[in-house]
């Protein structure tokens, strides 16, 4: 689907007529980061993953978007496809976006996986989150993945206007604009998350008004995938689905 002069590339499956899920990935990953969490609701829900324009198969969009510009992409590709009312799931980056969309549309329920909020250090981000993922004993086949997509390296490889995304996108605040989320909301965090702090983490969820925070210890940016199938029965709990 091209939207704002953008080919995005998406996956719509698991039944039509249910509650869509909307899953969103971290920077520099892709739809397969999410995909194992969308499989495990095919048969309750429509699940809609997609590459953010820049990764995957999407096309790199033609000028710099900020944050606000994936917003309205996510927003025009789900009207497209008649979808109302959301549950948003989103990891990293994706989670950002996840924020503000929820702050500006209709959300039934949002999950933020490690979502950064604040202005962060662009320096030494994406080697923070590199080092995360060769903590995780079950992602070490991702490592190439990442040392291609995520590494400190990829900044310097990047095309001029994703290099300048990622400076608007970690140096964009979202402080006041998450306390107008009004959906019930679920974060998941582990302590030894060096990209985004689990000290964020609790920030974060005093300022939604109706979020909880659920913590794994000594586990990191990709908490979500270290404890997956804990992160499976706590978002079936919280999205009301019975376990199957």
């Amino acid at each position: 689907m091209k939207i704002n002069e953008v080919d995005i590339n998406y996956i719509d499956y698991g039944k039509s007529d249910k509650q869509a899920i909307v899953l969103l990935h971290g920077w520099g990953q892709n739809i397969e980061m999410m995909k194992g969490l969308g499989d495990k609701f095919i048969k309750s829900n429509r699940i809609i993953i997609l590459d953010l324009p820049g990764f995957g198969c999407s096309e790199e969009p033609t000028y710099a978007w900020t944050v606000l510009d994936y917003v309205y992409c996510i927003h025009e590709l789900l009207t497209n496809l008649k979808i109302k009312n959301p549950i948003l799931i989103g990891h990293s980056f994706g989670g950002k976006i996840s924020l503000l969309y929820a702050s500006m549309y209709e959300v039934n329920k949002l999950v933020c996986l490690a979502s950064p909020f604040k202005c962060e250090k662009t320096n030494g981000l994406k080697t923070k989150i590199l080092k995360n993922l060769k903590q995780v004993p079950l992602l070490n086949k991702l490592e190439g993945f990442a040392k291609k997509h995520i590494g400190s390296s990829d900044y310097k490889a990047a095309s001029e206007i994703m290099r300048s995304i990622l400076v608007k996108t970690v140096n964009f605040d979202i402080t006041n604009e998450v306390k107008k989320i009004n959906c019930p909301t679920l974060l998941i965090w582990g302590t030894n998350d060096m990209a985004v702090s689990i000290d964020d983490a609790h920030e974060l969820e005093h300022l939604i008004k109706d979020a909880g925070l659920v913590i794994y210890d000594n586990c990191t940016h990709y908490a979500y995938l270290e404890r997956f199938n804990q992160t499976v029965s706590v978002l079936k709990s919280f999205i009301g689905e019975e376990l199957k």
